[in-house]
This record gives C-alpha cells, sequence and structure tokens, in this order.
C-alpha cells in the first residue's frame, strides 16, 4: 500500500515538473518573441501555477517599460534627425551667400590690413559651409534606406583612386604612407559612392590623429587595415571615435561626424568596421562580408 502510495506522489511530481518546464519554456519563448518583434502583445501562459504566473506578470510589466523606452528612443532619434537636416538646409543658404559676397569684396580695392581680416572671416565662413554640408550629409544617410546594391565593384580599385585623392593632404602633413594593396581584383557588390566615401573619411581620420605614419594594407578577403600612431589618443578617445558629435580636442573644427559617416554607411552595405588602439597605436579595420562575392574568383579570367 505504502508502495503504490509513493509511487502516485511520484508520477504525480514528475508531471508537475514535465508541465513546469513546458510552461518555463513557452515562457520563453514567448519573451523572445516579444523584444524580437515589434508587438504590442504581452506574455501568456496556460500554466495555472501562481508562481509562474506572478512571473509572466513581472516580465509583462517590464516589457512595458521598455517599449514606452524603446518608443522614446526612437521619437527622440527622429526628431533629431529632422532636426539635423532642417538647420544643416536653413544655414546652406545664407553661408553660400556670405562667401559669394566675401568674393565680391576680395575683388574691391582693399587696404592689406583689411585683406588680412576679410581672408580670416573666408576661412571661418569656408570652415562652416563645410561643417553644414557634413551635416547634411549625415542626416540623408540616416534617413536613407539602402537597396540591395546592384554594381559589382572592385574594391581595391576604389581604394586605391581614394589614397591617390587624398596624396596632396598625406604630403601636406608630411606623412608617406605605407601602400600594400593586392593586385588580384577583390570584387564585391557596393555603391561606388558610398564606398569611395568610406575610405576617404578614414583617410582623412588618418592625416587628422597620426604623429607622422600611416599605414594601408588589404588582402585577398577584402579586409581593409588602416594604422598609424597616435599618441595624442587616449584609450577612452579611441573607443568613442565612432561616435557621432565626438570629438577630441585636436579635432575642433571637425562635427565628429566623419568615422560614424563611415560606419553607418559600412553596416548599410552588410560589412563592419571596428578600431583597436594599443598605445600608440590606432587600426581601423574594414570588411565586407565574403559572401556577398561570388564572382572575385572569375573576376581575374574576364581581366
Amino acid at each position: 500500500m505504502l508502495y503504490a502510495l509513493l509511487t502516485a506522489v511520484i508520477l504525480v511530481l514528475a508531471a508537475k515538473y514535465v508541465l513546469l518546464k513546458t510552461s518555463l519554456r513557452q515562457l520563453a519563448d514567448s519573451f523572445t518573441e516579444k523584444v524580437t518583434l515589434d508587438t504590442n502583445t504581452l506574455i501568456y501562459t496556460a500554466s495555472h501555477d501562481r508562481d509562474l504566473c506572478r512571473l509572466a506578470q513581472s516580465i509583462n510589466a517590464a516589457l512595458r517599460v521598455l517599449r514606452q523606452a524603446h518608443h522614446r528612443y526612437t521619437q527622440g532619434d527622429r526628431e533629431l534627425k529632422e532636426a539635423i537636416t532642417n538647420i544643416s538646409h536653413d544655414l546652406r543658404t545664407p553661408l553660400t551667400a556670405i562667401c559669394g559676397y566675401l568674393d565680391l569684396m576680395r575683388d574691391s580695392g582693399l587696404s592689406a590690413e583689411t585683406r588680412q581680416y576679410l581672408g580670416i572671416i573666408e576661412n571661418r565662413a569656408a570652415m562652416m559651409k563645410q561643417l553644414t554640408e557634413e551635416l547634411f550629409s549625415y542626416s540623408v544617410i540616416l534617413s536613407h534606406d539602402p537597396a540591395e546594391p546592384a554594381e559589382e565593384i572592385a574594391v581595391n580599385a576604389v581604394l586605391e583612386e581614394s589614397i591617390m585623392g587624398l596624396f596632396a593632404e598625406f604630403d601636406a602633413h608630411g606623412i608617406t604612407p605605407e601602400i600594400s594593396i593586392p593586385e588580384t581584383r577583390v570584387m564585391r557588390r557596393a555603391d561606388r559612392a558610398a564606398l569611395s566615401r568610406i575610405f576617404s573619411n578614414l583617410l582623412m581620420n588618418a592625416v587628422k590623429y597620426s604623429d607622422g605614419d600611416f599605414s594601408v594594407s588589404m588582402d585577398s578577403a577584402g579586409t581593409v587595415i588602416f594604422e598609424n600612431t597616435a599618441s595624442r589618443l587616449t584609450a577612452l578617445q579611441a573607443e568613442r571615435l565612432f561616435d557621432r558629435f565626438y570629438t577630441v580636442e585636436q579635432a575642433r573644427n571637425s562635427t565628429g561626424l566623419g568615422l560614424s559617416i563611415a560606419r553607418t554607411l559600412t553596416e548599410q552595405m552588410g560589412g563592419r568596421l571596428e578600431s583597436e588602439f594599443r598605445a600608440p597605436r590606432l587600426r581601423i579595420i574594414f570588411s565586407l562580408p565574403a559572401e556577398q562575392n561570388n564572382a572575385a574568383d572569375t573576376a581575374d579570367t574576364r581581366a
């Protein structure tokens, strides 16, 4: 009799254990679904266990708070993008007019001292115009919904063009870049203009932070490494280089958007852009996924 009773108790406990595990698994799956999907539905459990029901209620309360925070973040981010677009657009017209009138003033008879002051004004106006254009470009990039890239391009060719386009900047800063790019074409489906913008921004970053040395290397898999000595950077500053609007002390004339734009464009094309800083060496690593390329090997036979 006792044996039968113990067996019944064990069977009941085993059944409750199985039901409990099933209910917990359903809660976990439901929680993952609610967090992943953009839905306002809440977690439901079919279990009548009071502790499980209390757990579901607590999770639902946390979900409501999380959704409210996400909504505020999304709304604030959208308003920020619209504000940047509107402000930069409103500034472009008067700045263009100011630059035009400054050109007219330079053509008139002015004293040497006045010309000196005029030159300072022109430099500041040109700087403001450049920063405004960068703000506008950033807002356009953020609001752009990238379509599937339709053009197959050689990444190393675009990199070479970008380096050549900025060679004068390197020379002006006394930098002789060390370049290692494979001759074999590394093909990717990508936006040529966006890729060129990415490389230009990364190269200008090297000019900005380099202590006088710079190297760029690319392997056959399409990974590009930009490396230079940057003794003026700290580890904390290096971690924030990709943050939008972040500038270090040496970059006061910048919006802090160059690397943020580069990362945004890279991610829109399915790539990755990361940094490594081991004082005093700064490395920025760019890569596009290999799965986008099915024609890298056949490209050489066509060349």
